[in-house]
């Protein structure tokens, strides 16, 4: 009786390690395995290998310098939201989300256009752009626009737990607001900061977008884009790809378990009779003045310009003849709409593949919130465990696993080289979406609800349909809208997984870009930021409504 009860929570966990674990056995079996034995023989190459060992450098050097760059955009942004006039200025936390939500190589793309030669940046200021933009200087500037919404959100929650009457205490210690900033705030950020900081180094580490459009271009190569090098171009070198994906497996590893540490042993609660905001002094002058105008250059460099050079670039009929009416088109919107063109089928597919994705994905999700409930037991705690490893593990390495798991010889029937492929490789990369949005919505339900199901009296399934369903169908929709977004735009996977001839919106952008025909390219990316947006909006308000009617 208690095997038959067990036996759909090892059928779910058997199809979890399905997904997510045995694509890096089979990452780790080829990297380690001749001939039936063990062998060290590849990867001990990939370590003498000089371009493997600049790619690693090249990758570390990238990641110091984009938590650099996101810290000098993040902390006085966190600070300028809690501390000043800003402080009740909350859409700014929605806005100030849109270049992280923006695909990388988008934005990447727009900078690029922005500032080449005879590019936007010449045509406004009828001057030369800076030659020194398109150097490793110019990519962790990028980069650092699309990541520092990551560490900000992070530093502004912390800031706000320590208002209140904690903060007129520290004003009132006797030393200079500065002073007392430095050694009492400041050491309160520190463990906030540094889980923050690993985060975006992993996920630096684990970007393609930019390093394969701008680092392409300065001819700076890091882990991802090797690794796609290795198995997209003649000849291909499977044993590199995976040593090198290995060696990034292991790096993200180390970090995450850092990052637990840090967790575990530096986090701290504040006791305090106030919360939240406290009521804002008057800002002087000089403060007011800073205040204004650092936001409005963040959002001018990470939206304005990057969202300008996309949709004028998708609206220039000849690009050479630059920015004026008369040169302004809409033909290559009316082409990618334009039945059985190319960009329609890539739209098509994306949509497609995404759908089903984020349907089976949401399903999957489902089963596993109800399964690992609050992981009070270690069969559980795996099965959460599994279930997020790939928002740990660079998508690059599960995607290089999923190929060669797939085309195991044992295998009775391969997805690999088929529409399903793509279906598959989107599950296995974004499951972790559908699976945290449900267990966000069961953990809000009251402890009761588990025990009036046990004497319903009525069957598992009636129980599943009229109880269950109803009350997490926002976390499960919400899951949905992010799986089936990511899905939608997904790029380095999309590139090595799909079968021939046939694009999605994010190849059909990159190789419009690579071949010089931006307009159509851009186009697309129009319509994938505003089918991101709508959907983030959707499920901003499914948000607010469960909070208004929880």
């Amino acid at each position: 009786m208690y095997a038959s009860k067990q036996l759909p929570f090892w059928m779910l966990f058997a199809l979890l390690g399905l997904l997510a674990a045995a694509p890096l056995l089979a990452v780790l079996g080829y990297t380690f395995m001749e001939d039936g034995s063990l062998s060290f023989t590849a990867f001990s190459e990939a370590l003498k290998n000089d371009r493997i060992l600049t790619t690693m450098e090249h990758s570390f050097v990238l990641g110091l310098l984009v938590i650099f760059g996101t810290t000098i955009i993040a902390l006085p942004l966190a600070i300028i939201r809690t501390k000043t006039q800003f402080a009740n200025k909350h859409w700014l936390d929605i806005v100030f989300t849109i270049p992280f939500m923006t695909p990388p190589y988008i934005g990447s793309m727009g900078w690029m256009q922005f500032m080449q030669h005879n590019g936007y940046y010449e045509s406004l200021f009828s001057t030369t752009a800076p030659a020194s933009f398109f150097s490793l200087a110019g990519m962790v500037f990028i980069m650092s626009m699309h990541l520092y919404p990551f560490l900000y959100l992070m530093l502004r929650n912390t800031l706000v737990r320590i208002n209140g009457s904690f903060q007129e205490a520290a004003d009132i210690y006797g030393h200079s607001p500065l002073m007392n900033w430095i050694r009492i705030v400041l050491p309160l950020l520190l463990s906030t900061y540094a889980m923050a900081s690993l985060l975006i180094f992993i996920k630096t580490l684990a970007e393609f977008g930019t390093p394969a459009t701008f680092g392409k271009q300065i001819g700076f190569y890091v882990f991802t884009t090797e690794i796609h090098q290795y198995l997209s171009r003649w000849p291909v070198n499977i044993s590199a790809a995976t040593s090198l994906s290995l060696i990034l497996l292991s790096v993200c590893m180390v970090i995450w378990y850092l990052q637990n540490i840090i967790s575990r042993k530096y986090t701290y609660g504040i006791h305090s009779g106030r919360s939240g905001i406290s009521a804002n002094k008057q800002d002087s002058m000089s403060v007011r003045l800073f205040s204004w105008l650092f936001v409005s250059v963040v959002l001018l460099l990470s939206i304005g310009v990057p969202y300008f050079s996309i949709i004028a670039t998708s609206l220039l009929q000849v690009r050479g003849d630059g920015l004026h009416w008369d040169n302004l088109t809409f033909s290559h919107y009316a082409e990618l709409f334009s039945l059985h063109s190319e960009g329609f089928s890539a739209l098509m597919n994306s949509l497609g593949f995404a759908f089903t994705a984020a349907t089976i994905a949401a399903v999957i999700g489902l089963f596993t919130a109800l399964s690992i409930k609050n992981a009070a037991t270690k069969p559980q705690q795996l099965m959460d465990f599994t279930s997020m490893m790939p928002n740990i593990i660079p998508g690059i390495v599960f995607v290089v696993g999923l190929i060669l798991f797939w085309n195991m010889s044992w295998l009775p029937a391969t997805v690999y080289n088929t529409t399903w492929m793509p279906i598959v490789t989107y599950i296995v990369l974004f499951l972790p979406y559908a699976v945290q949005y449900t267990k966000g919505s069961l953990s809000q339900l009251h402890q009761s609800i588990h025990h009036s199901n046990a004497v319903y009296g009525t069957s598992n399934f009636i129980i599943f349909v009229r109880i269950w369903l109803p009350l997490l169908a926002q976390g499960i929709l919400a899951g949905w809208i992010m799986t089936f977004i990511i899905s939608m735009r997904e790029l380095v996977g999309s590139l090595l997984i799909l079968p021939p001839s046939v694009s999605t919106s994010a190849t059909f952008i990159y190789s419009q870009f690579e071949q010089g025909d931006a307009g159509v390219g851009m186009a697309m990316a129009v319509i994938t930021v505003l089918l991101t947006i709508s959907f983030i909006t959707i499920m901003n308000w499914l948000q607010r409504r469960a909070l208004t009617h929880s």
